[in-house]
């Protein structure tokens, strides 16, 4: 969820960064009051959201652009309030990537040491609440291997996993962010929530819906929110300030076509798959991950199957209207700069400011 822009965004108590002296003891809240019981570990759900502030937020998301269509990896630092995290910073890890995973060797544990040392030599005494990493392009959910690796993170403590897209990012022109938790083994209390993420694009490529839909009852999400202090909004200031002429002039339509392409063919590889099993084979398939059945033909089960067929059909109906929404404001974008710009750019080919002169 991102908060309004009211003034109960911006914290009067964090007016630095890295600041939590507004606790009594001066230590985490992780450290202090309810916590010492340990709750989150006699109800699996007890956390509720995470509070992210802008730093971390850009240093996530510039992270995980820059890996383009790899995946990339790295911890945050802040503490716990209540049943929420408070997450103030943010730093990546030395870490091998692929389009699939992230492996973390031994030299991103040696680096971490490093860090979080070098951070206590500097006063800065925030805990490690959690990791994150990116899904480029196929959105804010947690595979096989990362309820793994968060179950690992877990053992450890009070932890949380957070996944951004970044090209959803881009191309929605809003972060894309999800936060999760997993529940313990054999945990029966929760059907789980899966990937919800910040964008509220819940469409998963047609590639990865098993290793979605195989692991979704394991996890569930958490409320994402922003916070800002005093020194935060001069930061955010002071980059638009530089920054904004490189944003009035970009084009997403432009920056973010290959994920555009591949949404479309992604989207075209659903429909024949669904439309497919209607083709008069018996029993028909499944749509991947999902569990439900595609084939028309024989048995009494023709009417089920078809309904769960027009369920499918009208999801990616759904999917294939959200695209082209981005696509329309993107073309407004263009048409709205020119309309503004364009006669600008006449003039200042023609040697002339525009203005009449006596």
């Amino acid at each position: 969820m991102e908060l309004p822009l009211t003034d109960k965004l911006t914290s009067n108590h964090l007016d630095a960064l890295y600041s939590y002296t507004h606790f009594t003891s001066n230590q985490p809240p992780s450290h202090t009051g309810d916590h010492a019981s340990k709750p989150w570990v006699q109800d699996p759900q007890y956390f509720k959201s995470v509070r992210i502030s802008p730093v971390a937020l850009l240093k996530m998301v510039m992270h995980a652009r820059s890996g383009g269509s790899l995946e990339v990896m790295g911890m945050m630092q802040g503490f716990i309030d209540r049943s929420t995290f408070v997450v103030t910073d943010a730093f990546r890890l030395p870490v091998e990537g692929t389009e699939t995973r992230v492996n973390a060797q031994g030299e991103a544990d040696e680096y971490l040491v490093q860090y979080l040392s070098g951070c206590r030599e500097e006063s800065r005494q925030e805990n490690v609440v959690g990791w994150y990493h990116s899904h480029p392009g196929y959105g804010c959910w947690l595979s096989g291997i990362d309820v793994e690796t968060q179950k690992l993170q877990q053992l450890q403590g009070p932890m949380v996993a957070i996944v951004v897209d970044p090209d959803r990012t881009v191309a929605g022109g809003k972060v894309d962010i999800g936060a999760f938790r997993t529940f313990p083994e054999n945990y029966t209390g929760g059907s789980g929530s899966g990937g919800s993420g910040g964008g509220g694009d819940k469409s998963v490529p047609l590639g990865k819906m098993e290793d979605f839909g195989a692991h979704a009852s394991k996890y569930y999400a958490l409320e994402v929110e922003h916070f800002k202090s005093t020194l935060d909004n001069k930061l955010l200031d002071a980059l638009w300030n530089k920054y904004w002429v490189g944003t009035l002039a970009g084009n997403p339509l432009l920056t973010n076509r290959d994920f555009a392409s591949s949404q479309m063919r992604d989207l075209g590889g659903k429909v024949r798959e669904v439309v497919g099993g209607s083709g008069g084979r018996q029993g028909g398939g499944r749509l991947a991950g999902t569990g439900v059945p595609l084939g028309g033909g024989g048995g009494g089960g023709g009417g089920s199957s078809s309904k769960a067929r027009g369920q499918d059909l009208d999801k990616i109906i759904r999917d294939v209207g959200q695209v082209a929404v981005k696509e329309r404001a993107g073309l407004m974008a263009a048409e709205v700069k020119e309309s503004i710009f364009g006669g600008l750019r006449e003039r200042a080919k023609m040697g002339g400011c525009g203005c009449k002169h006596e």
